[in-house]
C-alpha cells in the first residue's frame, strides 16, 4: 500500500525519458565469443550498462521500483543485447510460461530496434524469465505485428541478484543499408509482472503518440555488413483423412492419405528486399475456423491463419497511416488485400448429380513475395500467386464425369509507400489484378474474367508537433465478364442494384463491366487529454473488391465527429479513465438516412487492474435499404443498445472477462453475453473457458420474395418476413501446456449449438414503412405441407386467398444446428527455425428442421455424430546458405 503512495509523489530524474533527444546507446565490438546462456560472464557485459529507465506505467514517469541495466555488443554476423534486472524478491518474479508469440502477465524484457533508422519502423524481441520468446515487426511509428518469426536466440536465468537476459540477434534477420558506420533507433522495456509495472528507457506518454520516433540512438556499429543470404525451408507432411462417407459413395471409402513435400525459401535481392517464395507450398491452417450461423446478406469474414500470408502482412496495410486511431460507426474500411481468397474453395456450381468428390480448397501452384525498400526510402511490397485448375468428380446413375470448378487462375498484388519530412506526410499506393483462365462455359456465367483495383492514400500532419492529422485513401475498381455474370453481380448482396426505388440506379443487364469508386478521409487529435476523432466516407455501389479483396457493404455515406477526455494520472480511485461520445449517421448515394445516431462510452481501469466498460447508444428512425434483399426501403424503428464490459487482474491464476449486451430495436430484441475464464494452475499450463449465449427476438426475419403483378405497392415482387427467435449456445475451449520454450502442445474444442424457430409469416405492406400483413389474417392464407414424418416441411402462402393473388410455396426455414470442431497441436522447434508438428483434427456436426432449443437433445444427438478425423505430421528444417 506504501508503494504506490511513494511512486506517485516522485518527480521524474534530469532525463526526459519520454523524448530521444539526449541518450545516446553506446555498442561495442566483442573481442571474444559470445556464448548465448543468458549467464553474462562476457567481458564485454562486465562495463558498466545503461540503466535510465522511467515507467509507463502504471505511474508514467516515475523511477522505476527495480533497477535495470543494458548492454550492446555485436561482432561480424550478429547483434548482442544483454540485460540485467535486478530485484529485491526473486522468489516473486513472475516466471510464465507459453508457446511463442504468446503475450502474457510475467517478467519480460524487450529490445526494440529501427536499423534504417526511419523512425517509423523497426522489430523488436522479446524474452521472458522463463524462456517463452515473442517477436514481430514496428510500423507506423505506433503499432506492431508479431507475424513475423525471426530466427535468433535467447536465454534468461535467475539468481540472488534477480535475473539476467541474453539475446544473439543475426545481421541477417534485420534490414538496413550498407554504410561505413551505423546509427540505428534501439529502445528497451523491462515488465514486472507482480506490479504490472513497465519500464522503457524511452517510453510512448499515456496522452501522445509516437514510438518509433522516439528512440535512442544506437552508436558504435562500424564494418559490418547485411547478410542477405538465401534461407531454404523444405518440409515433408503426410496426411491421413478419415472422413464420415454415404453408403454407396464412390468416391469416399472413408480414409485418405496424402503426402507431400515442398519448400519455402528467403532470399535477399541486395540489402534492402527479400523475396519470399514457395514451391507447392503446404497452406493448411493449424487452426480451425469457427463455425457459424449465419442469417445476414453479408459473407463471413474470417481471419487469416497461414504463415505465409500473415508474415510481414502490414506492408500491405492500405489507408492506416500516420493516425494512430481509426474510428468507425456502421463502416467498415474495405480491405484492399485478403488473403484468404487464394486457395478458397472452389467457387464453381455442380450440375445435377448422386455423388460428388470437392476439393475443399484450390491448389496454390506456386507464391512468392517480395518487401523491402528501395531508392529515396520507399517502401514495397509484392504477392504473386497462382492457383491450378479444379475439377469435380460425379457420379449420376451409375455414370461418372467430372464438372470443372475452378479456372487457373493469378493473383497480384502490388504495395508502395513513402514517408516525407520525417513523418509529416505520407503517399502510398496499392493495386491488385485477378485474372482467370475461364475456357468452362458453365463458369465464365459464374465468376469474372478479369478484376482490377487501383487505391491511393496518404496523410498529412497538420502542425510539425504531430498532434492533428489528416489521413485518407481513395480507389478504384474494375470488374469484367459475360453478361450474365455482370448481370449476376449488380444484383448480388454486396450491390443491389436492382432496388426498385433507387432514384439513380439500375442493373445493366448489357453490360460487360463494372466499375467503381470508394474513399473516406479521417482527422485525428494524436496528443492530450482532449480526443478529437471525424471521418467522411463513401462507396460507391458499384464498388467490386471481393475478387481479392473483402467488403462488407457498399452504397453508403459515412460520417461521424467524436470526442472525449482521458485521465491517465492514477489517483486512489482510478488509474486511468476514458469518456467519450459521437454523433454519426449514414446514407445511401441516393440520399436516404440508412442509419443514425448518437453514442457515448467510458472505460475505467482500476488500481486493483480490474477494468470496466460500458457504452450506450441510441439510433432514431432510418431506412433499411438491405432487409428486402434488394427490394424497396423498409423503415428501422427507432433503437438503443447498452454494452458491457468486464475484466479481472491479468495477475492472478483466475482471470476472468465478461462481456454482454442488449439491443432494442428494428421490432425486436437481441440479448447476448459470455464469460471468458482463463486458469493457470501451473506457470506452464493454461486453461481457458469461454462459453457465450445469444437470444435473439425479431420481428421483421427474411424469408424470401416472389414475383406477383398485383403487388403494386411493392413494384410486383411480394416480400415475406417473419417473427423470428433464436438460441445460440457457444464455447471456446483452450489448453496451452508448455513443457519448455521449444516444447508445446494446444487444445482447441468449439461446441455450438444454434436453434431458430420462425412464426407469424407476413408479407412487407408499402415502401418506407414497418407495416406487414399477417398470413392467415385479413383474407390471406398460409398451409403447412407436411413432410410425411409428423413435421411440416414447408409452407404455401397466399396474399388474398382466393383472390388473384399468385400463391407461393416456400421450405420450413425452422432450424436447429450442432457443431462440434477442434484440434490439438503438439510443436517442437529443435533448432532455431526447425519444427515438428503434430495435428489431430476432429468436425462433426448435425441439423435438424426443429426450430425449438433444446439443450439435452441436441447435445445427444451432436455427440452421436459420426465424425471426420484428419491426422498430420509436418518436417520443416530452416536450411541457411
Amino acid at each position: 500500500m506504501f508503494i504506490p503512495l511513494i511512486l506517485s509523489s516522485q518527480t521524474p530524474a534530469h532525463t526526459d525519458s519520454s523524448t530521444a533527444k539526449s541518450i545516446p546507446i553506446q555498442a561495442m565490438r566483442a573481442t571474444e565469443i559470445i556464448t548465448v546462456d543468458g549467464m553474462l560472464q562476457e567481458q564485454v557485459w562486465q562495463r558498466p550498462g545503461y540503466g535510465e529507465f522511467k515507467q509507463q506505467r502504471p505511474f508514467e514517469g516515475a523511477a522505476p521500483m527495480q533497477r535495470t541495466e543494458v548492454w550492446v555488443a555485436y561482432d561480424d554476423e550478429a547483434l548482442y543485447v544483454a540485460a540485467r534486472m535486478y530485484d529485491t524478491a526473486p522468489d516473486s518474479i513472475m516466471k510464465m510460461l507459453a508457446r511463442r508469440d504468446q503475450d502474457f502477465t510475467a517478467d519480460w524484457f524487450a529490445f526494440y530496434v529501427d536499423p534504417y533508422h526511419d523512425r517509423r519502423s523497426g522489430n523488436y524481441f522479446a524474452l521472458s524469465v522463463s524462456g517463452s520468446v515473442v517477436d514481430g515487426t514496428l510500423y507506423n511509428d505506433d503499432w506492431d505485428d508479431n507475424s513475423w518469426d525471426g530466427v535468433w536466440e535467447g536465454r534468461a536465468h535467475i539468481d540472488d541478484q534477480g535475473w539476467t537476459a541474453e539475446m544473439r540477434i543475426p545481421f541477417s534477420q534485420l534490414r538496413f543499408k550498407q554504410q561505413d558506420a551505423y546509427v540505428w533507433g534501439v529502445n528497451f522495456r523491462r515488465s514486472i509482472g507482480r506490479f504490472y509495472e513497465r519500464d522503457f528507457v524511452v517510453y510512448r506518454p499515456n496522452k501522445e503518440s509516437g514510438f518509433v520516433s522516439r528512440f535512442p540512438d544506437l552508436l558504435g556499429l562500424e564494418r559490418i555488413t547485411p547478410a542477405r543470404g538465401i534461407e531454404v525451408l523444405p518440409y515433408v507432411t503426410t496426411r491421413a483423412e478419415f472422413l464420415h462417407a454415404q453408403t454407396n459413395d464412390p468416391f469416399n471409402s472413408g480414409s485418405k492419405y496424402l503426402p507431400g513435400v515442398g519448400a519455402d525459401f528467403k532470399m535477399g535481392l541486395g540489402s534492402n528486399l527479400t523475396l519470399d517464395g514457395t514451391i507447392n507450398p503446404d497452406f493448411g491452417q493449424v487452426e480451425v475456423d469457427p463455425a457459424v450461423v449465419n442469417l445476414s446478406d453479408v459473407e463471413t469474414f474470417f481471419q487469416e491463419k497461414r504463415p505465409f500470408f500473415i508474415e510481414g502482412a502490414n506492408t500491405f496495410s492500405f489507408g492506416q497511416g500516420g493516425s494512430n486511431d481509426f474510428w468507425g460507426f456502421n463502416w467498415g474500411d474495405p480491405d484492399f488485400f485478403y488473403s484468404r481468397r487464394i486457395g478458397r474453395a472452389p467457387q464453381g456450381g455442380l450440375p445435377s448429380h448422386d455423388f460428388a468428390e470437392v476439393p475443399t480448397g484450390v491448389h496454390i501452384l506456386g507464391a512468392g513475395k517480395l518487401t523491402g525498400k528501395i531508392i529515396d526510402g520507399w517502401n514495397i511490397g509484392m504477392v504473386h500467386a497462382v492457383t491450378s485448375r479444379e475439377y469435380a468428380n460425379l457420379e449420376s446413375g451409375g455414370i461418372r464425369s467430372r464438372a470443372e470448378v475452378e479456372p487457373l487462375t493469378y493473383y497480384g498484388v502490388a504495395r508502395a509507400q513513402r514517408d516525407f519530412n520525417d513523418g509529416l506526410q505520407g503517399f502510398g499506393v496499392i493495386s491488385t489484378l485477378t485474372s482467370r483462365s475461364l475456357g468452362d462455359a458453365a463458369l465464365r456465367d459464374q465468376l469474372s474474367s478479369n478484376a482490377l483495383v487501383v487505391g491511393v492514400d496518404g496523410w498529412t500532419f497538420l502542425d510539425s508537433d504531430k498532434t492533428y492529422v489528416i489521413t485518407g485513401w481513395g480507389g478504384l475498381t474494375s470488374v469484367h465478364g459475360s453478361t450474365t455474370r455482370m448481370t449476376a453481380l449488380q444484383r448480388g448482396s454486396r450491390h443491389y442494384l436492382q432496388r426498385p426505388d433507387s432514384k439513380r440506379f439500375h442493373v445493366d443487364s448489357t453490360a460487360t463491366s463494372m466499375t467503381g469508386f470508394a474513399g473516406r478521409f479521417t482527422l485525428n487529435k494524436q496528443k492530450g487529454s482532449f480526443l478529437l476523432n471525424a471521418a467522411l466516407g463513401v462507396i460507391d455501389p458499384r464498388f467490386e473488391i471481393n475478387d481479392l479483396g473483402f467488403i462488407w457493404r457498399t452504397d453508403v455515406v459515412n460520417y461521424h465527429v467524436a470526442g472525449g477526455y482521458k485521465w491517465t494520472d492514477p489517483t486512489g480511485w482510478y488509474n486511468s479513465i476514458n469518456l467519450m461520445f459521437s454523433i454519426f449517421g449514414s446514407t445511401n448515394l441516393d440520399g436516404e438516412t440508412i442509419w443514425r445516431g448518437y453514442w457515448t462510452s467510458s472505460n475505467w481501469t482500476l488500481p486493483s487492474f480490474y477494468s470496466v466498460r460500458i457504452a450506450y447508444a441510441y439510433n432514431p428512425y432510418s431506412f433499411d435499404a438491405r432487409s428486402t434483399r434488394g427490394g424497396p426501403l423498409m423503415l428501422n424503428p427507432v433503437g438503443w443498445e447498452i454494452d458491457l464490459n468486464f475484466s479481472s487482474d491479468s495477475r492472478k491464476s483466475v482471470v476472468a472477462d465478461f462481456f454482454g449486451m442488449i439491443y432494442q430495436g428494428g421490432g425486436g430484441q437481441q440479448i447476448n453475453g459470455g464469460l471468458d475464464i482463463q486458469f493457470k494452475p501451473m506457470p506452464n499450463l493454461s486453461v481457458t473457458v469461454g462459453p457465450s449465449l445469444n437470444r435473439n427476438r425479431g420481428g421483421a426475419q427474411w424469408v424470401g420474395s416472389y414475383s406477383d403483378p398485383g403487388a403494386t405497392r411493392t413494384f410486383g415482387t411480394r416480400y415475406i418476413f417473419a417473427d423470428f427467435s433464436q438460441t445460440e449456445l457457444s464455447a471456446n475451449i483452450r489448453l496451452d501446456w508448455t513443457f519448455t520454450p521449444e516444447l508445446s502442445l494446444q487444445l482447441f474444442a468449439q461446441p455450438l449449438i444454434s436453434s431458430g424457430a420462425y412464426t407469424k409469416f407476413k408479407e412487407f405492406l408499402a415502401p418506407r414503412t414497418f407495416d406487414f400483413q399477417v398470413y392467415g389474417t385479413n383474407g390471406s392464407s398460409i398451409k403447412p405441407v407436411p413432410d410425411g414424418v409428423g413435421g411440416i416441411s414447408g409452407f404455401e402462402v397466399d396474399a388474398d386467398g382466393p383472390g388473384p393473388a399468385t400463391a407461393y410455396a416456400f421450405s420450413n426455414p425452422d432450424f436447429s444446428y450442432k457443431s462440434l470442431r477442434g484440434n490439438a497441436v503438439l510443436r517442437w522447434e529443435f533448432r532455431p527455425g526447425s519444427a515438428l508438428y503434430v495435428v489431430w483434427t476432429q468436425s462433426r456436426s448435425d441439423s435438424e428442421t426443429m426450430g425449438e432449443f433444446q439443450f439435452n437433445r441436441s447435445f445427444s444427438r451432436l455427440w452421436q455424430a459420426k465424425p471426420d478425423n484428419i491426422f498430420m505430421l509436418k518436417f520443416t528444417y530452416w536450411w541457411p546458405m
